[in-house]
């Protein structure tokens, strides 16, 4: 599809999605985000999870839901109380990342003809429920997830080949990663008794609006935790980013080509003060970021990688409130909008796996994960002093969609190394 059709057809879809509101999922996301963060973060170390990937594949399974489990789940998630309103702005938000992609290609197509930079973002959100075959999924469970999240089916035979399969789902995400998430599913995660499983994937590839001068990149102090300062490689620039004082912390801002995405940074002003940060984030304060004042900032930001090993969340959702999901007590999982619902066969979740890499230079930054849901029976710019900024100690940081406010990846760094 040449370019042009493409940009005609994504504001085609989006006039007929313009009722759906996708600040409706980024408050949801955000919400839930921050919530799973905090389960995760009494582990030491870097962390890095993507609350938009992982509320996309719980959302297609939340369509699935009856009754206390669709309760716990909505209230879990953070969604408002009509279903169509949730599926609908998931779309939304879909096809805005989407028409980004596509006039980043044509800015990029512009740019080039004047000598500029001339490197489109690259993203990539995909969905698919794989099937035991034969089982037997409701038309209408399958039919909205098509429509919302376009989700297509493909058909496995877990009964024999259990092992095959999750080789084979694992090789879908690899490719629809670019090989950034590999293994997303361990070894006899999926079994004979498995009967489907809904995988989220996405991939993003993004230039900064303004890109660091790597000749300035030089070696300076941070702080790790429980260790002396050490030296790493770090970034450095003088440009109008977003930015705000709060009690304790400070928040920067600073856009990825296009000004559709920007990367959030939240620096404790003690540099052992990154827990009371964290625990002081609110999704309204993380909604706050895309409205921030511009001000002329010095600012030094480490370069770093964060590729954690895959993470099951499913102890976390129960904990969180999402039980009879889990089919805690036994017999309560509730998933008949999803499949036929009996006595001695239903659906339950066994588990929830997540993963995620990031990498951060000057050119900008790449990033992707995968999330997987395993199922079994049971303002303007003003002259002013440059404030300067060390990014020298452990800091919060995130990637956010600046129309929604919608944080496509939220995570921590405590050794930029």
């Amino acid at each position: 599809m040449k370019l042009a059709s493409l940009i005609f057809t994504l504001a085609i879809a989006g006039l007929a999605a313009q009722a759906a509101d996708s600040k409706v999922a980024a408050e949801a996301i955000n919400a839930f985000g921050l919530d799973l963060y905090r389960t995760q973060s009494g582990s030491e170390g870097n962390l890095l999870l993507s609350p938009y990937s992982i509320e996309s594949a719980l959302a297609m399974t939340y369509a699935g839901a009856a009754g206390d489990t669709r309760t716990e789940m909505q209230r879990v998630l953070h969604f408002p109380g009509d279903d169509s309103t949730v599926h609908a702005s998931f779309k939304a938000l879909a096809l805005e990342l989407a028409e980004y992609k596509a006039r980043s290609m044509e800015w990029a197509k512009q740019s080039k003809e004047i000598g500029g930079p001339s490197t489109p973002i690259e993203f990539n959100l995909a969905n698919r429920l794989f099937a035991q075959r034969g089982y037997p999924l409701r038309p209408a469970f399958l039919s909205l997830v098509k429509e919302s999240y376009a989700a297509p089916v493909e058909e496995m035979d877990f009964r024999k080949s259990p092992e095959p399969s999750r080789v084979a789902i694992n090789r879908w995400v690899e490719g629809e990663t670019k090989n950034r998430i590999s293994d997303l599913i361990p070894r006899e995660l999926i079994t004979p008794g498995t009967r489907l499983v809904l995988v989220n994937a996405l991939y993003l590839r993004v230039p900064w609006e303004k890109q660091f001068i790597e000749s300035a990149t030089q070696k300076e102090r941070f702080l790790v935790p429980g260790k002396d300062r050490v030296e790493v490689r770090t970034m450095r620039d003088t440009s109008l980013l977003g930015y705000a004082k709060h009690e304790g912390y400070q928040i920067l801002t600073r856009t990825y080509y296009g000004n559709v995405l920007q990367f959030v940074i939240v620096l404790p002003d003690s540099p052992t003060g990154l827990a009371d940060t964290e625990h002081a984030l609110t999704a309204k304060s993380l909604q706050e970021c895309i409205d921030l004042e511009y001000h002329k900032v010095i600012l030094h930001l480490p370069k770093f990688r964060i590729a954690p090993p895959t993470v099951r969340l499913g102890l976390a959702l129960i904990q969180l409130g999402m039980k009879t999901a889990f089919d805690e007590p036994h017999g309560s999982a509730n998933f008949d909008r999803m499949a036929p619902r009996k006595p001695d066969d239903y659906l339950a979740i066994s588990e929830v796996v997540h993963k995620t890499y990031l990498a951060l230079d000057e050119k900008g930054t790449e990033a992707a994960a995968a999330t997987a849901v395993v199922m079994a029976p049971g303002g303007a710019p003003r002259e002013e002093q440059p404030i300067e900024i060390r990014v020298d100690r452990p800091f919060f940081f995130a990637i956010q969609h600046v129309q929604s406010g919608a944080c496509l990846f939220l995570g921590r760094v405590t050794d930029p190394r």
